[in-house]
């Protein structure tokens, strides 16, 4: 211990009681220095792993006890296996009732991909964790509404819940969300196909704090329930994902237009019946100045009508696809110049635009400095040594995907 003594020879062990020590735990900023911290000494080992709030893990209930132990304040445990290394069974039940009866601080927990569990472990989290504020169990596939009802009846403080890829998801648990969980802002349902109109309506009724609502690949969705959620949540909404929602079509994003002022991304990528009128109506709508990422790749009655009201009102947006836009042509890129100020657009994707040239993106490069990533993928007209030819000068950090050899950025999926 001669390293934690003082030039008096007093050890700061003798000198400091554990709230001082918690104290200057508190101030390092990085996780390599609170674990540094903890590699003083026995003492303050202890008192660096019960303050410990957050943990990623791979364990089973021997070693979940004994982390209950060592970390009793943790807030957020991952337990979420990867899709290409998942094992089975990974975590089961028992696993889940460890959890619920040692980790009593707990408020985050992510379960995604764990293949083993069921609604009785699900129970055991809401019997005894009911202050959960934020649960991922994406692709959890045993799981039914009855374990997911006990979870909303009990947690009713829940803010978060993800639900991607549980496939027996229907109406049942939006409506216990909405008679018990009136705090919920986030909310994932990508490929839960058993909802319905009729559970969004329902859903909305009690979670009108809705930020982030994902619906991606609900086939029966239409445009009654997103008319439904644009009216109730019309001030909280920010992110609404609608891919490939094929029922969708222009009064949904009317009511997008009319209500929902503060809508930062929209996702309505595959939805075909969408059209030039709803699109100019978004542009000139009040959320035009929130508007940070659109996608609508494969609307195919997307042309260049209101690809100019987007450049042109739309000023801050960040990214676009338009891929499979096959009426788009180089006039879209006209409206870029008629905002007045140079148009913050980082990432473009126009894939499958045979009507886009060199012109075009000769346009689309005076105007956006920021560019990014742009992907003119199956664009016959766009090459790179058509660019190169007629002189264009990219960003300096923008990556231009002419063959798909590029990874995509995440910001539209």
């Amino acid at each position: 211990m001669a390293g934690v003594e003082e030039a008096s020879g007093v050890c700061i062990n003798e000198a400091l009681t554990d709230d001082e020590l918690r104290a200057v735990l508190a101030k390092l900023q990085s996780d390599k220095d609170k674990e540094v911290f903890g590699l003083v000494c026995k003492r303050w080992l202890h008192l660096q792993s019960t303050e410990r709030k957050k943990l990623c893990a791979r364990a089973g209930p021997l070693m979940l006890r004994k982390m209950a132990a060592r970390f009793s304040r943790l807030v957020e445990l991952d337990l979420s296996q990867s899709v290409s290394r998942s094992f089975y069974p990974g975590v089961t039940d028992s696993d889940l009732k460890v959890i619920a009866d040692g980790f009593g601080c707990l408020r985050v927990l992510g379960l995604q991909h764990c293949r083993g569990i069921t609604d009785a472990g699900l129970m055991a989290i809401g019997r005894n964790l009911s202050h959960l504020q934020s649960l991922d169990v994406s692709y959890c596939r045993k799981l039914t509404d009855k374990g997911l009802s006990a979870i909303a009846e009990s947690c009713c403080d829940l803010r978060s819940l993800h639900l991607a890829g549980c496939r027996s998801v229907n109406d049942k648990v939006l409506e216990a969300l909405s008679k018990n969980c009136h705090n919920l802002e986030e909310l994932g349902l990508q490929g839960c196909t058993y909802i319905t109109d009729s559970g969004l309506t329902f859903l909305v009724k009690g979670c009108q704090r809705m930020k982030f609502l994902d619906i991606n690949k609900c086939s029966n969705i239409s445009d009654i329930g997103v008319c439904s959620v644009s009216m109730a949540c019309s001030c909280s909404l920010k992110t609404l994902k609608l891919l490939d929602c094929y029922k969708v079509g222009d009064e949904s994003v009317l009511s997008l237009a009319q209500f929902c002022k503060n809508l930062e991304t929209l996702i309505i990528g595959g939805c075909r019946d969408i059209s030039d009128e709803s699109i100019k109506s978004l542009a000139i709508a009040a959320c035009s100045h929130s508007l940070k990422n659109l996608r609508m790749d494969w609307c195919l009655n997307i042309s260049d009508l209101s690809l100019n009201c987007i450049f042109c009102n739309c000023r801050n947006l960040e990214a676009l696809d338009i891929g499979c836009c096959e009426e788009v042509t180089d006039a879209a890129f006209q409206g870029l110049n008629k905002g007045g100020s140079k148009l913050g657009l980082k990432v473009l994707k126009a894939s499958n635009c045979p009507k886009i040239t060199v012109a075009g993106i000769g346009m689309l490069l005076d105007s956006c400095n920021f560019l990014e990533y742009l992907d003119v993928r199956s664009c016959p007209h766009v090459t790179e040594a058509g660019c190169d030819q007629a002189g264009l000068q990219f960003p300096e950090y923008c990556k231009v995907n002419f063959l798909g050899s590029l990874s995509e950025p995440d910001v539209l999926v």
